[in-house]
């Protein structure tokens, strides 16, 4: 793994919280935690950001409700129940495995093996990935805006309406909704069923997909940067 020499401190930096603090969604106690790390091969080698609630874990969360705090009006969470036999929301479709990175996460966080760090310095020269889990809005801006300032780039995207067009992807879930932000001047992330589904007049299709062939990683593409990227067009992935 590469590591990251702070410029002030002569540190190696390469995990840590960057924020601890109420949710900007609904108040409730969250943390931040950013971890570089190279194994996932479609995004390659990038600073990954979990946001999770301090209080309770990613499971628990989901099952509850209590994942409002950070992933906000995404109808990828699914429906809160109280059947005992459950292990997490019911029709959850979100991409994330709650039981890897996330509770990963959370227990290594109540175990003490992240301290505080500042976020420019563990961003500096690396491509980070805003929102590994969770929606960057839950956030202050000022975290992300320190973590990016001398960043190598980054991907992010969010599903609440209007957020930081000139930052993240808004998330869209059908066409229609694409419509509606490709008007508004934002640019967007469409999961779609099939490759059929991509309009090639406003969009392309994610060059790390397997549709694409695998052309290249999240970390060297760059596109999924809101209207900081100089692309005009939109991407979209086949759901898998």
């Amino acid at each position: 793994m590469k590591k990251h020499i702070g410029k002030r401190t002569g540190e190696t930096i390469w995990k840590g919280v960057i924020y601890r603090g109420p949710s900007l969604l609904d108040g409730a106690p969250i943390v931040v935690v950013a971890v570089y790390s190279e194994r996932n091969k479609k995004t390659g080698g990038m600073l990954q950001t979990y946001i999770i609630r301090e209080d309770v874990n990613p499971v628990e969360a989901s099952k509850t409700g209590e994942d409002f705090s950070i992933c906000g009006t995404c109808v990828h969470r699914g429906t809160a129940t109280a059947d005992p036999a459950a292990k997490q929301a019911k029709k959850r479709t979100c991409y994330v495995v709650l039981g890897q990175g996330p509770l990963t996460v959370f227990r290594a966080y109540h175990r003490g093996l992240y301290a505080p760090v500042d976020p420019a310095a563990i961003g500096r020269g690396r491509m980070v990935r805003l929102g590994t889990y969770g929606d960057p809005a839950a956030v202050p801006s000022h975290v992300w805006d320190a973590l990016l300032s001398e960043a190598a780039g980054w991907t992010g995207y969010s599903h609440q309406s209007g957020y930081r067009p000139d930052m993240v992807m808004q998330s869209a879930d059908t066409y229609g909704q694409a419509l509606i932000f490709w008007q508004a001047g934002a640019r967007t992330f469409r999961v779609v069923q099939n490759v059929s589904e991509i309009d090639p007049s406003r969009e392309v299709m994610c060059p790390a997909s397997k549709e694409a062939g695998k052309r290249t990683t999240c970390e060297a593409c760059k596109l999924c940067a809101g209207l900081a990227t100089r692309s005009p067009k939109s991407v979209a992935i086949v759901q898998h």
